[in-house]
């Protein structure tokens, strides 16, 4: 019998395929963005993986969360996760978070293993900063989504240092927050300069802590989070950005 895995290796060899099994992963945030992440890790072969996320599905999450089905609203996210990876692949090694993580328990985790990469795809500004510049701080590569929300044009999105970013709301803010920390360099960010227009955010008071709503299409987070798992198995592999497949 043919194994799942069975295609991958034959597109990127034996020798990249058996970095990726042995990597430990950490996905923080499971919406639009870390769904797709995680699922694109579990089904490029990553047999060791953390996910964190505490909330639940909504039927908002239905247009862009790969996990938000009718049949899984109301469930916590991480668990919906655990059931789906575990399905694709039976042997992954899951440690699963069901909490909204900050401050010295984001610490506690990044202490818990001795990670490969850490994938960001927290939308909440502070505990986005805590994880990037702790995960820093440990020496650990870290690829961040940045804001996809409001966002249509899926070929405009780049992957770049943080640094290099520009035109995106979240992006500036990151940068403002780490620069306060003595950070201005050294974590790659996926993100996109497409202007959002102001007839897409909703001013709310507080809905799930957010003081806005963004309108979403689905193909936006999706991209990001797979250019994420992306970012993470190609430095994991050892691919170099132009390198051809031999």
């Amino acid at each position: 019998m043919e194994e799942w895995f069975s295609r991958t290796v034959q597109c990127i060899g034996s020798d990249r395929y058996a970095r990726i099994r042995k990597a430990d992963v950490l996905v923080a945030g499971l919406g639009g963005v870390g769904s797709w992440a995680a699922e694109m890790l579990c089904r490029a072969g990553i047999e060791k993986m953390t996910i964190i996320d505490g909330d639940v599905i909504h039927p908002s999450n239905r247009n862009r969360q790969i996990h938000a089905l009718a049949s899984s609203e109301g469930q916590p996210k991480s668990f919906v996760m655990e059931k789906r990876l575990k399905d694709i692949n039976p042997e992954i090694n899951l440690t699963v978070i069901n909490e909204f993580i900050r401050d010295e328990r984001m610490i506690e985790i990044l202490n818990s293993h001795q990670y490969d990469y850490i994938i960001d795809a927290i939308d909440t500004l502070s505990p986005k900063v805590f994880l990037i510049y702790h995960s820093l701080r440990m020496n650990y590569p870290v690829v961040s989504s940045m804001g996809s929300g409001g966002k249509f044009d899926p070929l405009m999105i780049r992957v770049n240092d943080i640094s290099e970013t520009y035109g995106c709301h979240l992006a500036r803010m990151i940068r403002k927050k780490l620069h306060r920390l003595g950070v201005k360099e050294g974590f790659k960010a996926v993100w996109s300069p497409e202007k959002v227009d102001r007839s897409r955010i909703i001013e709310t008071t507080g809905e799930r802590n957010k003081a806005s709503v963004v309108g979403t299409v689905p193909w936006i987070p999706a991209a990001f989070g797979i250019i994420c798992a992306y970012v993470a198995i190609k430095d994991i592999a050892g691919i170099s950005p132009d390198e051809i497949f031999s």
